[in-house]
């Protein structure tokens, strides 16, 4: 198990900074070990769904640790006083959840939620149930303050977790205690209020906008704002694309091509922090794996390894939204671990009428910083990263 690693590129968020100032989480990034390419992040539901722009320094930012591009987290607290927990800032799900006290071995060495230690703890207890592309969770829902970056929201309901069974290895060894959804309500389970639309409805945060900066180092730490973006994050000015639908982060798939062939006739794209790879129909990824020369998992053919020898020499990956293409070298959707080079695709075959459609998950999102604007009928903007940007300590 110690070879293996665990793909679902997991998000999330830690602390500092004031009301109506640029909240800056950071986001750590982890390696698990389990070879593992679940696609995490996309909600379930059969697949099928309920599933004024600042440019400027302005929101609260919030560091993101790295994982050997495989797992982004960062701390949340629950409570009064705050209970700590490092969660998954996760585009493709709606819901808050942590691990609670009547989890108990089942939850491994994660802390818990206990609502006896809080103050501000309201009870609810409806049964709560979430289906992962990798398995279901459950537990019972509860109602109480979370604090993210130092913006404390009040009475935000969640779900305490007592059943991980869906999420094996991926939870019990990975750095992420729970998942803090920030797709739209209407594909939140229970239809509950998303934590950053009550930051919205509390006056939290001065935009509607929330923007994700991951790094690709090993053990640095990349960075999510919240009610703004960074610009010292990108290069150029960013590129924006209508979305699609209002439930998870989609917009319009003009083209996918590898070499300058197009390799696709899907025609949605879900832009998702939760998923650590890009994923798409299993017959596009088996056709271009079979161009690149990478080969599937004995046990798991819809993902594949390939020669690290041939990376330097693999054709551009070229993804057409609104009009705009956006390149990603072969060094940029392979991931070398441990002197292994994973292909940084996985098939996955959505039905009609969610899919056909791609995920850009993490492997994207690396390459280009992405911004999530709520205004209106919702857009995504996008441009290269800056490289030479560090997240300061905090």
């Amino acid at each position: 198990m110690n070879k293996i690693i665990l793909l679902s590129a997991l998000l999330a968020l830690t602390a500092c900074v004031q009301t109506h100032a640029l909240l800056r989480v950071p986001l750590n990034k982890h390696h698990p070990a389990d070879l593992r390419l679940d696609v995490m992040g996309l909600q379930d539901e059969d697949y099928r769904g309920p599933w004024s722009v600042q440019d400027g320094p302005t929101g609260t930012p919030v560091v993101v640790n790295d994982f050997s591009n495989a797992q982004y987290y960062g701390p949340i607290s629950v409570g009064t006083p705050g209970q700590n927990f490092n969660v998954i800032f996760d585009t493709g799900s709606s819901n808050l959840w942590v691990p609670s006290k009547t989890c108990g071995l089942n939850c491994g060495l994660h802390p818990e939620y206990d609502s006896s230690q809080s103050s501000t703890y309201v009870a609810n207890g409806t049964v709560f149930k979430i289906m992962y592309g990798s398995g279901p969770v459950a537990g019972f829902l509860s109602q109480d303050s979370v604090n993210v970056g130092g913006l404390v929201v009040t009475n935000q309901t969640f779900a305490e977790i007592n059943d991980v069974s869906g999420l094996g290895l991926a939870f019990l060894v990975g750095k992420f205690d729970g998942i803090l959804g920030l797709a739209f309500q209407s594909i939140s389970v229970d239809d509950i209020t998303t934590v950053f639309g009550n930051m919205m409805a509390q006056g939290l945060v001065e935009s509607p906008q929330f923007a994700f900066y991951l790094s690709a180092t090993d053990g640095s730490q990349g960075e999510l704002v919240l009610g703004g973006t960074d610009p010292n994050h990108y290069t150029g000015e960013l590129v924006w694309v209508e979305l699609t639908s209002d439930t998870y982060w989609e917009t319009a798939l003009d083209d996918l091509q590898l070499g300058g062939k197009s390799v696709t006739n899907a025609t949605k794209v879900v832009l998702d922090t939760g998923t650590s790879i890009l994923a798409g129909p299993s017959a596009d990824v088996a056709a271009l794996a079979a161009a690149v020369g990478a080969q599937p998992f004995p046990l798991r053919p819809s993902e594949y390894t390939i020669d690290c020898s041939k990376v330097p020499s693999l054709p551009v990956l070229t993804v057409v939204m609104g009009g705009n293409s956006f390149d990603l070298a072969g060094a940029d959707y392979t991931l070398n671990v441990q002197g292994i080079c994973l292909f940084g695709f996985t098939g996955i075959d959505i039905p009609a009428p969610r899919g056909p459609l791609w995920i850009m998950g993490d492997v994207f999102i690396r390459k280009y910083y992405t911004v999530f604007d709520a205004e209106g009928s919702g857009r995504l903007g996008f441009a290269p990263v800056n490289p030479g940007h560090k997240v300061s300590q905090q």
